[in-house]
């Protein structure tokens, strides 16, 4: 489906968006990925969703790609003799092993794993940081803490723990048998919670076996730290806001976002910014000044898509939310202002000979007059090298590979369309002609850029550029030569 804007957007399901209506609503409104929140649903209920997505895909002929995010391993306290109880900055407060119901005094924290990487000094945050602990003793069972922002503590609240990198794993075993699940449904990319460091990726792409992508969510202080080495061994990075912004001091995350961001496009993988982008929108039908900025800054910093969670989800005014973010996308992208800093922040990619292919293509088509760069692609990695370029002109990425044409769904300015096994150059130079006609990129007389691999259908062969005209004796030439 033909866009009007080149940032992707995000737009996640649940009981507000689950009917076969609704879902085609929100991608004709714009929403070019749904995310499947595996911490809610039943496994029939994400069978079902996913069902309809694909039956939305058949009818409009539209490639979508479906983000299957894993719920990852949950810290949490115990319950309470008294349900909740009330604490008060300088008190001591204890978390141990004892299963017995928390006082005032103490509370269980069934978490072994937590007080093995415990030291004095570290900090605990309960209940998205409302509550923040300062250990004072520890031991293999044991913390015991000094009350630092007091507040209300009830049963089953959340704990983080920024300070330290836990000895535990991404992947809970739920997880995993989510992973499977959802795999075996043939979801598009999966969005791994608790990220700590590379091997954690590892062990989902092993699991995952070629199903599907893997993108690491970015949303702990030892992420942060060992981004580089995570990216590396990502497809994608999702910057997930939420838990960083308690985990970590909340002015610290826009120039982590900022900075995470860049580090994506230099190495051609896709980035989501995630979480509270539009968090009025829930119960309003217009979103707060601030939160159309938030949206913006996003924008400008070049991500390659922007996501909704709740206000997709569960909210009053799904349609409303991807609408505006669809109309806040079309209007930054018009301002000049925009095409300056994505091209001030553009940095030269000279490694190989698909990265002089790519970028010698943007070049040409902001040259001369060049109305579209189409590029074929069977991996994906030619397309997600040209859409790291940022090009002014709209790129077509055409894959005979349904799976390619989903995953590209997620990569900024691309626009997937479908095509039939190619043995020549020029089948692919009239396919991609043909192609921007139909969706109205160009029209007689005009020009188009295209990239392949020769011979096709071998990953990361990029190796030749062509100027096609797109005139009627080429778009219904049978010449295979």
């Amino acid at each position: 489906m033909k866009r009007d804007r080149n940032v992707k957007i995000v737009a996640t399901l649940g009981p507000a968006s689950s009917t076969y209506e609704m879902i085609r609503a929100l991608h004709e409104a714009g929403a070019d990925v749904f995310r499947l929140n595996m911490s809610h649903g039943k496994h029939e209920e994400i069978a079902e969703k996913h069902r309809i997505i694909r039956q939305v895909e058949k009818d409009l002929d539209s490639p979508i790609a479906i983000l299957a995010d894993l719920q990852g391993p949950k810290l949490r306290v115990g319950e309470f003799a008294n349900g909740e109880e009330e604490l008060e900055w300088g008190e001591a407060f204890r978390l141990d092993l004892d299963p017995a119901p928390g006082t005032h005094k103490r509370v269980t924290l069934p978490h072994p794993e937590i007080f093995e990487a415990l030291t004095v000094g570290s900090h605990l945050l309960v209940n998205d940081g409302k509550i923040r602990l300062r250990v004072e003793e520890c031991g293999e069972d044991f913390a015991n803490c000094t009350v630092i922002t007091g507040g209300t503590i009830s049963n089953r609240k959340g704990v983080n723990v920024p300070d330290v990198v836990l000895p535990l794993a991404a992947l809970s075993e739920k997880d995993r048998n989510d992973l499977e699940f959802v795999c075996s449904l043939g979801v598009d990319w999966l969005a791994l919670s608790f990220v700590q460091r590379p091997k954690d990726v590892w062990e989902a792409r092993e699991l995952a076996d070629g199903r599907a992508a893997i993108l690491s969510k970015i949303e702990k202080p030892a992420a942060v730290e060992a981004f580089d080495e995570i990216m590396e061994v990502s497809d994608g990075i999702m910057v997930a806001r939420g838990d960083l912004g308690v985990e970590l001091p909340v002015q610290n995350v826009p120039p982590i976002q900022k900075r995470l961001v860049r580090k994506c496009r230099a190495a051609a993988k896709p980035v989501i910014v995630a979480t509270q982008m539009l968090e009025s929108m829930i119960e309003s039908p217009m979103p707060t000044r601030a939160e159309v900025s938030d949206v913006s800054g996003a924008i400008y910093e070049g991500a390659d898509a922007i996501m909704l969670s709740a206000e997709s989800a569960a909210g009053q005014y799904p349609i409303e939310a991807v609408t505006t973010m669809n109309n806040v996308a079309i209007e930054v992208e018009s301002d000049p202002t925009y095409r300056e800093i994505i091209e001030a922040s553009r940095h030269a990619h000279r490694a190989s000979v698909a990265d002089g292919i790519v970028a010698a293509a943007r070049e040409i088509a902001e040259t001369t007059d060049i109305k579209a760069i189409c590029c074929f692609t069977s991996s994906g990695t030619t397309a997600a090298l040209v859409s790291r370029e940022r090009p002014r002109v709209p790129i077509i990425a055409m894959t005979s590979l349904r799976g390619t044409a989903r995953r590209m769904s997620l990569h900024w300015g691309t626009m997937t369309v479908m095509t039939g096994e190619l043995e020549r150059f020029k089948q692919a130079v009239v396919n991609a002609a043909r192609a921007a006609r139909k969706n109205g990129f160009v029209e007689e007389h005009d020009q188009i850029v295209v990239t392949a691999g020769v011979p096709f259908n071998v990953p990361g062969s990029t190796n030749i550029l062509r100027v096609a005209p797109c005139d009627e004796r080429l778009i219904y030439s049978t010449d295979p030569e």
